[in-house]
């Protein structure tokens, strides 16, 4: 569902979306990724290729088209999205040797939520 919503909005090469205020950060989360969060599981991970200011004042955050699954891990009570620094950030899942990457994403969240894998 997510890669579905993301593809939408591939344009030039890139998919966005867009957030009410820019991250005082954002110079140096160009370069890095934004962790998707779905029913309070880290699932996937979009690399981050810059921010755009949108006409309504809005922030455009500007992603790779590729999606990255990752090891699903339990997050608290928040949908969305969230950038992570390196040493918080889960794993990617490809290259992985233990099978979890074959898992459906429901059930690797469920297991991950009680520290199975």
């Amino acid at each position: 569902m997510l890669e579905a919503r993301l593809d939408g909005r591939i344009e030039a090469g890139e998919t966005h979306i867009v957030t009410r205020y820019r991250p005082t950060r954002h110079g140096e989360l160009i370069g890095g990724s934004l962790y998707w969060i779905i029913k309070h599981q880290l699932v996937a991970r979009s690399a981050i290729i810059g921010f755009a200011e949108e006409e309504n004042g809005y922030c455009r955050i500007r992603l790779a088209p590729d999606l990255v699954a990752i090891r699903h891990r339990a997050k608290r009570a928040h949908q969305g999205w969230r950038y992570l620094d390196e040493a918080d950030a889960p794993a990617d899942l490809a290259g992985d040797t233990d099978g979890s990457d074959a898992l459906p994403a429901d059930l690797a969240g469920r297991l991950a939520a009680l520290a199975l894998i």
